[in-house]
């Protein structure tokens, strides 16, 4: 079915496809509108149940949901399916965002809120739209692409400087570091550009840090 939508996608004139871009949109907004104080989460589809990282994305879900936060995930498996299964344990609003690919991602299965797109950019700013934080856990280019979208928009404010937390120091330290040595370093951004980013590991803290920004 997927690869049948990709087809007629394809075969659809320019202006036409407008439509169903619009349709999306739509559908989205409809979908998200009214979800209240909302957090993004991000990580990798790989990671198992059984992983350490797993189990803290579903208990920092479960704690955001517990403070009346909505989450918001890609829809799909490892951390995603995570942070939704700790919002809907929680009894909170558990949002999944699916994408259609050629290699079907398998939406999972505690998300109450579910929408379907084919469109990553539709999608992308589903989860700018409606977040006030994002949560970045490890995980690859995926991951990467939210996380650095997210950046260079607030960076040219473009949209409100939302906290932007990145989960497991250990993880993301390479890239701080990275990022100081070079992109600071030889005057690439400026150096309170990095401020953007907060490397965090406690999920209480997180939490904490999140509730400062709104009264619920």
């Amino acid at each position: 079915m997927e690869k049948q939508f990709l087809i007629d996608d394809i075969n659809l004139g320019e202006a036409w496809r407008l439509f169903r871009i619009m349709g999306e949109f739509v559908d989205g907004v409809e979908a998200l509108h009214d979800i209240g104080p909302a957090v993004s989460f991000f990580g990798s589809a790989r990671v198992t149940p059984d992983e350490a990282i797993y189990k803290k994305a579903e208990h920092l879900a479960g704690l955001f949901a517990k403070n009346q936060f909505a989450i918001i995930t890609g829809g799909g498996g490892g951390i995603m399916e995570a942070a939704n299964k700790g919002a809907a344990k929680a009894k909170g609003i558990s949002v999944g965002l699916n994408i259609l690919l050629p290699h079907e991602q398998k939406p999972n299965t505690y998300a109450t809120i579910t929408q379907q797109f084919k469109y990553f950019f539709i999608r992308k700013l589903m989860f700018v739209k409606y977040a006030m934080a994002y949560v970045i856990f490890p995980g690859g280019f995926g991951t990467l692409d939210e996380l650095f979208e997210a950046v260079t928009l607030i960076q040219t404010h473009r949209i409100k400087p939302f906290p932007v937390i990145l989960v497991e120091s250990d993880y993301w330290s390479g890239l701080i570091d990275w990022i100081k040595a070079h992109l600071i370093e030889e005057k690439r951004i400026s150096p309170d550009d990095i401020d953007i980013l907060q490397v965090m590991d406690d999920p209480e803290m997180i939490v904490k840090a999140i509730q400062k920004l709104v009264i619920l």
